[in-house]
């Protein structure tokens, strides 16, 4: 009942019950009554009597419907009420896992664990930490149980999130990212609950008779109460955790100063690779591939080089990952293969040119449309073209990649399966695509001296690109004795440092012409 006198209905009705006492104590003070009986009395030949009885009876009735209309009305309150708590709660929670979402941790107003008056207050009684989580391998996942499956890892997640704190501090912020909020931690206990969430996650979940596991990266920093919203923790523990992501799964980090001059810096690179991108002062470098057999040159392989304005070299792995995050990777590329195209046209017409293709493109069915596009503008043949693609980029989207890679074949374009032996399952690759050329990668050159099961996987990768009737490219080739090693085991084309360091188009230009006069003089 207090929640409808709380209503606009309610308080009318307080209103009219008042206004009418008021009149009745009025009536009472005047000796209204004695008026009432002189006029019934008197005009009672006409009805009076009848007259008020009708007045009082509608009165009662009045009464009778007013009270029911009140009784509808407080129901009607109350589930209007109910029905808004229920929305408010929908709106603050997670539908899947029932956790509080980020909506409620905006919302959020902390209330402290109560200390009883014999227990000691420590100085770091007043800590709060925020720990940000996020799986590791969660897609993978999904590909493997489905997204139902996905959602019964999530709830599971969620449940031993929650039975290591508090349920009401634990908040889902997104697919697959938690928030914990954590009172009274000392700097050890904070270390150890960051282990203890990285164990409680990555424990193997059973779904649909599959043992699922995913790792987990954590971040946490401390709320500075009273001097900033508690979301400025939740940012400062979210790039903690990212800086752990970037070091591999199931690792943990204290959020650190550094931490945000680096998302700064990053933003910062960001824009100026928009504008290079625009301006077109990203351009492609070529490094040589040599026919081992021969020794004439038969390819150059296309690297993508920034030198900023101030004449600082920024590494391609720095901007590439940028440009795949925020999606400008599409016209990167467009743009760096028609300067590419552009400049093979003035190489001999047995010189390929060899590009590649980032893990991100190879989700994108109109690839081979792009890559024809530029071949048909720059008019360069497609059989000049190989396209180079790692192992992991076939594993994002296997069914897409397979139509792509049947696209390209189609059209003539050359397939080489770059970074040979270091991705997932490379003999899977090779029975599931078909490849022209397999690129082993550097790593194993730099080390089959020092290591014999180096040089035993060496050998078997040649082995096997002979059977398969594949051509094979060795990487990182920077020495004679490497150089004699390949020649020995029929390795067909050799690339590194011996043979020459990525150079600018005009370089390159120069570098077939001296090419040509060294074999020449030597024949």
């Amino acid at each position: 009942m207090p929640v409808f006198f709380q209503s606009r209905a309610g308080r009318q009705c307080v209103s009219i019950i008042g206004f009418g006492i008021t009149l009745w104590l009025l009536g009472t003070l005047l000796q209204l009554d004695d008026s009432l009986v002189f006029f019934m009395t008197g005009f009672g030949e006409y009805g009076a009597d009848k007259l008020v009885l009708a007045l009082g009876i509608a009165g009662a009735m009045s009464f009778i419907y007013s009270v029911l209309r009140i009784a509808d009305l407080r129901k009607e309150t109350e589930q209007r009420a109910v029905a808004q708590a229920k929305a408010d709660w929908t709106a603050t929670h997670d539908h899947l896992t029932k956790l509080p979402n980020r909506y409620a941790f905006e919302r959020k107003i902390l209330s402290r664990p109560i200390k009883t008056d014999e227990e000691e207050i420590e100085e770091w009684d007043r800590n709060v930490t925020l720990f940000s989580v996020d799986l590791d391998g969660f897609k993978k996942v999904n590909d493997l149980v489905g997204h139902k499956g996905g959602d019964v890892l999530l709830i599971e997640v969620a449940r031993r999130i929650c039975a290591l704190g508090n349920a009401d501090c634990v908040y889902r912020f997104g697919g697959d990212e938690f928030i914990i909020v954590a009172f009274a931690l000392t700097a050890q206990r904070e270390e150890r609950f960051a282990k203890l969430l990285i164990q409680a996650v990555t424990r193997p979940i059973h779904i649909d008779g599959f043992a699922v596991e995913v790792g987990a990266s954590v971040g946490y920093d401390r709320w500075v109460e009273g001097a900033e919203p508690l979301e400025d923790a939740a940012h400062r523990a979210d790039l903690a955790m990212y800086e752990a992501k970037s070091r591999g799964p199931n690792h943990y980090f204290v959020f650190e100063p550094s931490m945000q001059d680096r998302v700064t810096e990053r933003a910062a690179l960001e824009t100026r690779l928009r504008a290079a991108i625009s301006s077109k002062a990203i351009k492609p470098f070529y490094q040589p591939l040599i026919d081992l057999k021969s020794g004439q040159l038969c390819g150059f392989e296309a690297l993508a080089r920034w030198i900023g304005d101030d004449g600082v070299n920024i590494p391609p792995p720095v901007f590439i990952d940028i440009a795949e995050e925020t999606g400008m990777i599409t016209a990167l590329f467009e743009d760096l293969l028609a300067q590419a195209c552009s400049d093979a046209l003035t190489w001999p017409e047995h010189v390929t040119l060899s590009f590649n293709v980032s893990p991100v493109q190879m989700e994108d069915r109109l690839l081979t449309s792009r890559i024809l596009k530029v071949l048909s503008a720059s008019r360069l043949p497609p059989q000049r073209l190989e396209v180079e693609i790692t192992e992991n980029a076939l594993i994002q989207d296997p069914a897409i990649a397979a139509v792509v890679l049947d696209e390209l074949h189609a059209a003539g374009i050359q397939i080489a399966l770059d970074d040979f032996g270091t991705g997932y399952s490379s003999l899977a690759q090779l029975a599931r695509y078909r490849f022209d050329k397999i690129k082993i990668d550097k790593s194993f050159i730099a080390t089959y001296h020092d290591d014999e099961r180096q040089e035993k996987i060496v050998r078997a990768m040649l082995g096997l690109g002979r059977s398969l009737n594949i051509k094979t490219t060795a990487e990182g080739v920077e020495e004679h004795s490497q150089l004699a090693f390949l020649l020995q085991l029929g390795c067909d084309i050799g690339q590194g440092y011996l043979f020459g360091k990525a150079m600018p188009a005009a370089e390159a230009g120069i570098f077939i012409s001296d090419r040509n006069a060294s074999l020449a003089s030597t024949a």
